[in-house]
């Protein structure tokens, strides 16, 4: 007996019911048979036998068949059929009957993974093209094409050193380094086999579990992964040298991404102390802005004469800025690792900060530029979402509006009044705008965490506002550790590979940008402003090339 089911989306519940209720029939039906058979047999062997004794005989031979029915289950064909059936109607339900049954295990939630696979598309949407489009479009004119290869370079690389390393290193189960029951750091190894990518996740130290598969998660995790160093280039934008930043962003990313996720993402030492990042306010954007920051100083300042933001097509800000948005919803609804009660608070919480700092931001430039401005609305809703990240499934609504404003102003007066004391070039303010902006939220996380929220991601989780202090001074510890290990290393990573690839484009490759640094133009009004020198110097390699080439022609056709 064997029922198959092939269009599955057309069968209602009422008839799943119903296969069920078969499915009992059939096992009842089996066990009257073999009770019957068993009495029959009886009467047969023993005629005279008196119904007392017989009733005797039938309890006892009763007793024994339940004793034995689990191995006749495994070995009757009937029982076989039965459990046939019974994956048929899981299957049905589940949506998945034209599936290998090892396709959808029984610890897969098929939702969950769903919107996991979808957050982690939106997430890695901010980065290509969102953040390429709206570092390019901040950019002067001449840099546009550096500024999105260097996002669009960075992502790429992020994902090779994550399957090769990144990713076990940072999320791994077990701990490879530990002090005691402290997790430091997994094992840094490859975490592409098929068995291992098709296993559920288990994660971090403690061997966190989630209904998803490894394979989701390593994606989901590789998106946040890369947009680090991605918004850490906004620092060092218009003269870094492209062949030392492709050098720097794969060990950058095993040497300080990685390390840091596994402390306040798969539950660390950090979170084993009770600090908590509930999206990566300080994993992705303190690591991002304080990288920057150490970055810009290694690397040195602009040309004297372009050490100022020109942003050169609003529109490509606005489309970038609105991708880098949206796409937020994947990068806090993902993180509770599935379609739950808050990732849908998470995701409410995002937007409702975001508009609060973008107004914000726009009323601080109306009080002090007496006018707003379509780039400063854009950091200002840029800020609020980062603010929001460490906080956004552990607070309420008015809670992330008052996270949203003081996005809005603390950054604000960082990037305009604190910044510039600092005499580093900043290229886009990523120290302001992502490190001031996470310590902002991840601070305020200690402050506001609400109980009524925790409850679904974090039981027990409360902030200073409701009697808990000691979550106020832990976030502030984890945001120094974050702080000083970031800018060492950072920092000293880049005096090394200073020491054997000059980190800075030369002056006279500056001068030109694009077309000097990567042989073509965003704008082909570009061409006509090259100096002489350049296009006489690229008319003489090309004449060489075809003088190489015809050589060879000649040889073929001979």
């Amino acid at each position: 007996m064997q029922i198959i089911i092939t269009d599955y989306e057309t069968v209602s519940f009422s008839y799943v019911k119903k296969l069920k209720s078969f499915n009992e029939n059939i096992k009842n039906a089996y066990n009257q048979f073999r009770v019957k058979w068993l009495a029959m047999i009886i009467q047969k062997a023993f005629p005279q036998t008196n119904l007392k004794l017989t009733l005797i005989l039938i309890s006892f031979s009763i007793l024994l068949i339940l004793s034995l029915h689990s191995y006749a289950q495994s070995s009757s064909n009937i029982t076989a059929e039965i459990q046939s059936l019974n994956q048929s109607i899981l299957a049905l339900e589940n949506h998945t009957a034209d599936y290998p049954s090892a396709a959808v295990p029984s610890w897969l939630d098929t939702g969950s993974n769903a919107w996991m696979l979808t957050a982690a598309t939106f997430v890695g949407l901010q980065s290509v093209p969102g953040v390429a489009l709206y570092y390019a479009g901040l950019s002067k004119k001449k840099y546009a094409v550096n500024s999105a290869l260097m996002v669009f370079y960075a992502f790429a690389a992020v994902l090779i050193v994550w399957m090769i390393a990144g990713y076990n290193a940072g999320f791994g189960y077990p701990a490879a380094i530990s002090i005691g029951k402290y997790g430091i750091l997994g094992y840094p190894l490859p975490a592409w086999l098929g068995h291992y990518e098709a296993s559920q996740t288990i994660y971090g130290p403690s061997g966190s579990p989630l209904d998803i598969p490894t394979s989701t998660y390593i994606f989901f995790q590789f998106v946040f992964a890369a947009i680090t160093p991605v918004l850490l280039a906004g620092g060092v934008l218009e003269r870094m040298n492209f062949k030392a930043w492709m050098i720097f962003v794969p060990f950058w990313s095993l040497l300080v991404y990685s390390p840091v996720a596994y402390w306040l993402f798969a539950g660390g030492w950090l979170n084993q102390l009770g600090a908590v990042d509930f999206s990566g306010g300080y994993v992705i954007h303190v690591d991002a802005g304080v990288g920057a920051l150490a970055a810009a100083l290694a690397v040195g300042p602009r040309l004297a004469s372009e050490r100022k933001l020109e942003a050169h097509s609003l529109p490509l800000v606005l489309a970038g800025a609105g991708l880098i948005w949206l796409g937020w919803d994947g990068f806090n609804g993902g993180d509770p690792g599935g379609a739950t009660i808050d990732a849908a608070i998470a995701v409410l919480n995002t937007n409702i900060a975001t508009a609060a700092s973008a107004i914000t931001w726009m009323l601080m430039d109306m009080a002090f530029f007496k006018k707003p401005t379509l780039v400063g609305a854009t950091s200002g809703a840029i800020t609020g979402l980062v603010a929001i990240t460490p906080a956004a499934g552990y607070v309420n609504g008015w809670e992330a509006i008052l996270i949203g404003i003081a996005s809005g102003s603390i950054p604000w007066i960082s990037l305009y009044k604190f910044e510039p004391r600092l005499k580093v070039d900043d290229t886009l303010g990523v120290f302001s705008t992502h490190g001031i902006a996470g310590i902002v939220g991840g601070l305020l996380t200690g402050v506001f965490a609400d109980p009524a929220v925790t409850k679904y991601i974090d039981p027990g989780l409360t902030g200073a506002l409701y009697g808990n202090w000691y979550q106020l001074g832990i976030q502030a510890l984890a945001a120094a550790v974050v702080f000083i290990y970031d800018f060492a290393i950072t920092f000293g990573l880049l005096k090394l590979i200073g020491l054997f690839i000059p980190l800075q484009a030369p002056p006279d490759t500056l001068a030109i940008g694009d077309y000097a640094m990567h042989g073509e133009v965003a704008y082909s009004e570009l061409l006509a402003t090259l100096p002489e020198s350049v296009v006489k110097k690229e008319e003489v390699t090309e004449e060489t090339t075809e003088e190489e080439k015809d050589p060879k022609e000649k040889g073929k056709k001979s």
